[in-house]
């Protein structure tokens, strides 16, 4: 497809169904791979027609009942044997030019899986919101598609797995909302039936859960996943009780969400999230001493998790806003100022945070004079 790098031979491939919208822009974003492997899951809007005139080699098989991880596996089995790198995206997902130069310039002759950055959803101002590191590079041999929903790829090669960080590599989601996520439920509760003691397909189950508003099922959920001995992740497991905080808040039971907080932040203190969500449930509550010091907690944390995901209200405007109607309430003015104009500088845009600004500016003026 693009110019060569004569180093190693990379491979696009990808599922698809009824995503012709996307087809010229996704091919135009995997053109430095040396050939891009479609297989489409029965597409009846031109799509496949689509991806075959752009210069994909297009395959069409039906997975039924359907499940991720089998179209995947189908979808790698697709790709030639002399490929040294496989590269999977959906069509809703775009590189930023340059990344085969990046990606070239991170692997080894023994790397197994790449690991890089993904921009998960955008803020309306075009900047990232959540993100988080990818894991969907990887080496020809050795690798299989797990798990009916949120699949990932397992290693059963029979050298040791070898992971590299790929710098500057970075793939943006642009997802079509219109979309229907209604299989992933299922497929997750499928998921835990098959698996009882996975730890990961059970912390997806109580988060689709609180997707769901399902607030009981959430919480036992979860409670299951903190229980299970491979639940050992300490980030996972401070999102897990950062959930059950939400739906016992939801529920009306607010001891127990305080609770539950406090044991998200004694599980991961490194990370902004559990401290900001505390500080917005404060804000709701009205607990000015709470949301002021969690937002000032959270802002003493200068750098992302590099393991998991990173939620944009963590990192864009939020604590510095908090924080400055937290102080307001207290009567802390000077700090409320000063909060109020960090929020502005990261969103100076924001109609509510001028206004928030004004509204300290002149409650310090009529105060001195």
């Amino acid at each position: 497809m693009g110019e060569k790098l004569n180093k190693y031979k990379i491979c696009v491939y990808a599922i698809c169904k009824n995503e012709v919208q996307f087809v010229d822009r996704w091919m135009d974003s995997m053109s430095e791979a040396d050939l891009i492997v479609v297989t489409d899951t029965g597409s009846d809007d031109g799509t496949v027609e689509r991806l075959r005139a752009r210069g994909a080699i297009v395959y069409v098989e039906a997975v039924k009942p359907w499940r991720f991880d089998v179209a995947r596996n189908i979808s790698l089995d697709h790709v030639p044997g002399d490929v040294d790198i496989c590269v999977c995206t959906d069509l809703d997902e775009l590189f930023t030019e340059g990344w085969r130069a990046c990606l070239e310039t991170a692997w080894q002759p023994n790397t197994k899986m790449g690991r890089y950055l993904y921009n998960w959803s955008f803020k309306a101002n075009g900047l990232p919101d959540v993100q988080f590191n990818y894991f969907k590079v990887h080496a020809r041999d050795g690798a299989i598609w797990r798990a009916p929903v949120h699949e990932y790829i397992g290693y059963i090669g029979k050298e040791p797995q070898e992971t590299v960080y790929i710098n500057g590599m970075v793939l943006n989601h642009y997802p079509d909302h219109t979309k229907s996520r209604g299989s992933y439920l299922p497929l997750l509760e499928l998921a835990v039936k098959e698996n009882s003691q996975d730890d990961r397909s059970t912390y997806y189950l109580g988060r689709e859960y609180m997707y769901k508003g399902e607030w009981e099922k959430c919480i036992d959920t979860l409670k299951k996943h903190l229980l299970l001995p491979t639940a050992t992740w300490n980030e996972e497991r401070a999102a897990s009780m950062r959930w059950i905080a939400k739906s016992y808040y939801k529920l009306g039971n607010i001891k127990e969400a305080y609770s539950w907080h406090y044991r998200a932040i004694a599980e991961a203190s490194h990370m902004r999230d559990p401290y900001v969500e505390f500080a917005k449930m404060g804000y709701e509550l009205a607990d000015w001493p709470m949301a002021f010091y969690m937002a000032e907690e959270a802002l003493k944390i200068k750098d992302r998790s590099a393991t998991y995901v990173n939620m944009g209200y963590s990192w864009d405007f939020t604590p510095d806003d908090l924080a400055a109607i937290s102080c307001y309430r207290l009567g802390m003015y000077e700090k409320s100022l000063s909060h109020a104009k960090a929020a502005l500088e990261l969103s100076p845009d924001d109609q509510r945070l001028i206004n928030n600004m004004h509204l300290v500016e002149v409650k310090i003026k009529n105060r001195s004079s």
